[in-house]
C-alpha cells in the first residue's frame, strides 16, 4: 500500500490543555482542537485537514447532493475523523469514525450525507470507534497510516480500534 503524496507532512491535532468553551456561552459548539481528518481512497490514506470544513482538494469544485442515486459513478472516498487524546501511557487515537463520500470528478458532482458526516464527527469527539463499514483495503490503508504516523499512539489506542481495523480474512 502507498500513501497519497503530500507536499508537506501533516500532523494530527493534539488536544490542548486549555478548553475554548466556557459554560453556557458556547453551548452547542463543537471544539475541533483535537480533531483531525483522513481521506482514504482505496489503498491510499492521507491526513487532510481540509475535510473538516469541506474544503479538501477532492471536494473543491464539486456540487454535492444528498441523494445517493444521483451519483452512481465516480470514486468512493472514506472521510475518517480522528480524535486524539492522552491517557496514562501517553497520546492515543481516542475516537476514529468513518463515513463514505462518492465524487464523479468528470461530471463535477458528488454525494455525501452531511448529517451522517456531522454525527460521525461528533462520535469521534466522544471517543467512539466506528470504522466497521469500510472495506478491507481501506481499513488496511487507514491502519497503516495510523501506525506509520505514530507507533506509540497506535500502541496506546483501544483494543476496539485495533480489532475493527484488523483484516477479517
Amino acid at each position: 500500500m502507498e500513501y497519497m503524496s503530500n507536499k508537506k507532512e501533516i500532523q494530527f491535532n493534539i488536544l490542548s490543555k486549555k478548553s475554548t468553551t466556557h459554560g453556557a456561552y458556547h453551548t452547542g459548539t463543537i471544539n475541533l482542537n483535537n480533531l483531525s481528518s483522513v481521506l482514504v481512497e482505496g489503498d491510499k490514506a492521507k491526513i487532510d485537514l481540509g475535510l473538516i470544513h469541506a474544503k479538501s482538494a477532492v471536494e473543491r469544485g464539486i456540487k454535492f447532493t444528498s441523494n445517493e442515486d444521483e451519483v452512481t459513478t465516480g470514486t468512493l472516498y472514506w472521510v475518517v475523523w480522528v480524535a486524539v487524546d492522552r491517557n496514562e501511557q501517553g497520546p492515543y487515537y481516542a475516537g476514529v469514525t468513518a463515513c463514505p463520500m462518492r465524487i464523479d470528478r468528470e461530471k463535477r458532482v458528488g454525494w455525501k450525507n452531511l448529517a451522517f458526516h456531522v454525527n460521525r464527527m461528533d462520535d469521534a469527539l466522544k471517543r467512539r470507534i466506528k470504522v466497521a463499514e469500510m472495506g478491507e483495503v481501506e481499513k488496511a490503508a487507514l491502519k497503516e497510516l495510523l501506525i506509520n504516523h505514530n507507533e506509540e499512539m497506535w500502541a496506546n489506542s483501544k483494543t476496539e480500534l485495533k480489532e475493527q481495523l484488523s483484516s477479517q480474512k
